[in-house]
């Protein structure tokens, strides 16, 4: 009986090992894959394109920077958006909207002063803003009725985070 039980347990390893070199042989030769590798664009911690190159639907087709911060201008952007921003966004935390800090490691500046300005159309129009608002629970950014001055003063401040 013992050796009708050992015969068998070293059939059944031979067996369970044989089937495995079977499976992990590969044919040599030509091999071709049909599939495409698509590039991606790259991707924010919420899952949402970067694009440095979208400028956005609104007025805003161009906005210069100047290599220093104008701190006057900056002070004031910092009051607008602490009297209006703070309600759903943040300097450094994720909130109703995302975090402000590097968003132009992320957005355009033009795309910022036009998310600004333009929400509603930017909202139906734009493909990252749409993409943001699935990203957000589908919670809107209303329109401010902001001055292209006010705007311009709120994206010289988000430079300073």
């Amino acid at each position: 009986m013992k050796k009708l039980l050992v015969l068998f347990v070293l059939g059944a390893f031979v067996v369970g090992c044989g089937g495995k070199e079977k499976k992990e042989e590969k044919k040599e030769g030509f091999e071709m894959s049909r599939k495409k590798k698509e590039e991606k664009p790259a991707e924010t911690s919420e899952g949402v394109p970067v694009d440095l190159n979208n400028k956005g639907v609104g007025p805003i087709t161009s906005v210069e920077f100047a290599d220093d911060i104008d701190t006057e201008m900056a002070a004031k952007g910092e009051q607008t958006f602490k009297t209006i921003c703070t309600a759903c966004h943040m300097p450094e935390q994720r909130m109703i909207g995302p975090a402000m800090k590097g968003v132009y490691e992320r957005r355009s500046p033009e795309w910022v002063m036009n998310m600004i300005l333009n929400p509603d159309v930017m909202l139906k129009e734009d493909p990252i803003a749409k993409a943001l608002l699935k990203e957000y629970n589908n919670a809107i950014m209303l329109n401010q009725n902001l001055s292209q001055e006010d705007a311009r003063a709120v994206a010289e401040y988000l430079r300073t985070l």
